[in-house]
């Protein structure tokens, strides 16, 4: 496969990319097997954009959470609550389509607030009935693809206790941010009063993950853990009360605001990052010509930000 050249691309460009890529991998003399996995993936990637593009500019959070966990438990309720509460505010909720967690966050926020992404399995989970003939119902044959649209068309993230699945899901939601390969996002670990399981978790995480290098002392700052709906609404619009979006412009991190700061705050937070601050500062700047070409955000105030990426 030839090295892909990292340049600015219009959509012209990235659809000759595929094609040409296509071209490459049929003249390979590939495995049925192979094409057939390819062709799955691109047709439920497809399917999936189709489904959210309409939905693009509304908030959205995705809840991970246990199959298992029946109606009359308190998990169920609390996700049930949670839900409810941040439809309100006007943000979307995405869930897996299944039973038990997956059900609560639609029952909540209602159908007309909720995008499923549904997994095909011999032996377990048909769509929730709440979803189950929605126009925003996505089916999947593929874990991966399904993780990727949950996490990808996000802007928040609540996991509740789970299985193997939960756990997956979750682990990968916390690489992804942690390694910079997502966006920045609210993650919260939400259970009810009483529950040990996220506790039982964070020591394991610190124990045996943390006390042998293997993760920063820093990494518990990426996820919140808290048994409380109303603390899991308010840390996520919290976070976004000013905070819009970033994007990398070449190697400056352009991070999009409401309100700009003031220039104390600029200088403030320029000194407390000044650690891993390339050139020293932090600075208001108008939008780059990358975003101008996109139309990208054109109404939102700017920061430019360049550091080491890594401490």
């Amino acid at each position: 496969m030839k090295e892909r050249k990292k340049r600015y691309k219009t959509k012209i460009d990235l659809v000759a990319s595929i094609l040409d890529t296509m071209s490459v991998v049929a003249g390979e003399d590939p495995d049925l097997l192979d094409l057939k996995m390819i062709d799955v993936v691109l047709a439920e990637m497809a399917e999936a954009f189709r489904t959210f593009r309409p939905y693009r500019d509304k908030q959205k959070v995705t809840i991970f959470g246990s199959a298992r966990t029946d109606q009359n438990e308190p998990l169920y309720q609390a996700t049930k609550n949670f839900a409810e509460q941040i439809s309100k505010h006007d943000w979307m909720v995405v869930t897996g389509a299944g039973p038990g967690i997956m059900s609560a966050g639609i029952e909540g926020a209602g159908t007309q607030n909720a995008i499923g992404v549904n997994i095909r399995l011999p032996f377990e989970q048909q769509p929730n009935a709440f979803l189950a003939h929605d126009p925003k119902l996505v089916q999947m044959k593929y874990f991966f693809t399904r993780k990727l649209m949950l996490i990808k068309e996000s802007d928040a993230y609540i996991i509740l206790p789970g299985g193997f699945g939960t756990q997956d899901e979750g682990f990968e939601l916390l690489t992804l941010v942690q390694t910079g390969k997502a966006l920045p996002a609210p993650i919260v670990l939400l259970d009810v009063p009483g529950d040990d399981y996220w506790d039982t978790w964070i020591h394991f995480v610190r124990h045996a993950i943390e006390s042998r290098g293997f993760i920063s002392s820093d990494d518990s700052k990426l996820f919140l853990r808290t048994d409380s709906p109303e603390k899991a609404v308010e840390y996520i619009l919290k976070f976004y009360s000013n905070y819009k979006s970033i994007r990398w412009v070449n190697d400056n991190l352009i991070i999009r605001l409401i309100e700009e700061p003031s220039s104390n705050d600029l200088k403030k937070l320029s000194n407390e990052f000044s650690d891993i601050l390339l050139d020293g500062k932090i600075e208001v700047v108008e939008p780059t010509k990358f975003e101008v070409l996109d139309n990208d955000a054109l109404d939102l105030k700017r920061l430019k930000v360049k550091f080491t990426k890594r401490t």
